[in-house]
């Protein structure tokens, strides 16, 4: 089976991001791969709605979590919508399948007080390296940018002047974020920085390895991850924890729900509103603490 022209669709119709196209390919071999072993199949059109479930139970089976099967059920609903549109298959084998259902998980995020501690008291070195970690860490927080958005900033798109930055994000699709006053000394020293050390006046990507090579997505995984790791004991430490705290904390502070769906670029505000739950779980462990109907009676 092909899916040549289908990732050629991902990449250049709907702009995903790379990392998001190898997801989707991954998913879809996974399933093929499994497919040609237990029916030995080798065309799209010759896969029904029961070996997909087959697939489904197989990998429910080995522990999967309803989440990660989800996504691999939108990957194979996407692929075979793109070839019942082009003619390729007669009949949707997913039509028939019904996703199962999986307990909503409120998003991790690192406590304020954490990150205030990571910002203040956590030395970062003077030197191009140190300057970039920094700025990196405090974009993606100060922001709550995707970490491929962060990665795809040009020097255009963070404009001083204007207190605002140009983010580009899923499909392409642009939106503007404003540029926080304590940011902008600290692009304007990376940036001497970055100049010093490369001997250069323009640049490919805003954000740089310390090689001079635009970022990739391991690297900025695993600067967050160090950082992280010496404020939170968190299990998870990872770029999107500092999205979903940034929005976390806006929502705890009282922030328009629309305003933060704007800021993180969602396309609808129902996934904004798991942060609402975030805020009402906290307010829930403070009315348990501290009212007086609330609190359990001491044997």
């Amino acid at each position: 089976m092909t899916t040549d022209s289908f990732i050629r669709y991902l990449k250049y119709e709907r702009r995903l991001s790379d990392h998001t196209v190898s997801a989707y390919l991954t998913d879809l071999e996974q399933c093929f791969q499994y497919l040609a072993d237990m029916y030995e199949i080798t065309e799209a059109a010759e896969i029904h709605h029961f070996h997909i479930r087959a697939w489904i139970v197989h990998l429910m089976d080995g522990g999967m979590k309803s989440r990660s099967v989800n996504r691999k059920i939108s990957s194979l609903k996407s692929f075979f919508r793109f070839e019942l549109q082009h003619e390729r298959i007669d009949v949707d084998p997913m039509q028939k399948i019904i996703s199962p259902k999986g307990g909503k998980k409120l998003p991790v995020v690192v406590q304020e007080k954490q990150l205030e501690q990571l910002f203040t008291q956590i030395p970062f070195t003077d030197d191009f390296a140190g300057l970039r970690d920094c700025l990196m860490l405090e974009m993606l927080y100060s922001t709550g940018m995707r970490r491929a958005e962060l990665m795809g900033l040009k020097d255009p798109d963070i404009d001083v002047r204007s207190n605002q930055i140009r983010v580009f994000g899923k499909g392409g699709k642009e939106r503007r974020i404003p540029l926080l006053p304590p940011l902008e000394g600290l692009i304007k020293a990376y940036r001497e920085s970055r100049a010093a050390t490369f001997e250069a006046t323009e640049f490919s990507a805003f954000f740089l390895t310390d090689k001079g090579s635009p970022l990739y997505p391991n690297f900025v995984y695993r600067k967050v991850k160090q950082y992280l790791g010496l404020v939170s004991t968190g299990e998870r430490q990872s770029p999107h924890v500092l999205r979903h705290s940034f929005a976390t904390h806006l929502t705890d502070h009282g922030a328009d729900l629309n305003a933060v769906k704007e800021l993180l670029g969602h396309a609808s505000l129902a996934a904004t509103q798991v942060y609402t739950h975030n805020s009402m779980e906290k307010l829930r462990a403070v009315y348990e603490k501290a009212h007086p109907k609330a609190k359990k009676t001491e044997q």
